[in-house]
């Protein structure tokens, strides 16, 4: 059994990497890569708290991915974030040694720094008690 973090990032990678709609994606990263050529997502920033029961050992997660595109409008990033969030709620219910109980999408936020590329943040609200 894994980490109920570590379940959850292994369940996102699968689901985003055999998205129809994100096979442009260059990669999907853990944290904000070195070098990449976009598009790219990375995970990070993401929150971990106690969910559980007098019963039940539980876990929310607060997990934060950022869509990073050069383009010169976020046309790209638009057509992107719908299949992200697709790909995160039909996240299967059972994971190593834990199970959803819910998913929520919390927030997207697009954003560019003028000397850099767009980001696009997706915030999906995942509990999950452990099996």
């Amino acid at each position: 059994m894994t980490g109920p973090y570590a379940a959850v990032q292994a369940a996102v990678v699968a689901a985003l990497e055999a998205a129809q709609g994100l096979q442009e994606l260059t990669g999907i990263y853990d944290g904000p890569p070195a070098r990449a050529a976009f598009p790219y997502v990375s995970m990070g920033n993401s929150l971990t708290s106690d969910w559980g029961t007098k019963t039940e050992a539980g876990r929310e997660i607060r997990l934060a991915l950022t869509l990073w595109d050069d383009g010169a409008e976020p046309a790209r990033l638009h057509r992107m974030i719908p299949d992200i969030e697709a790909a995160i709620l039909a996240l299967p219910a059972q994971l190593d040694g834990w199970r959803i109980i819910s998913r929520a999408l919390m927030r997207v936020y697009l954003a560019r720094d003028p000397q850099g590329p767009w980001a696009g943040l997706v915030e999906h609200r995942i509990r999950l008690f452990q099996n």
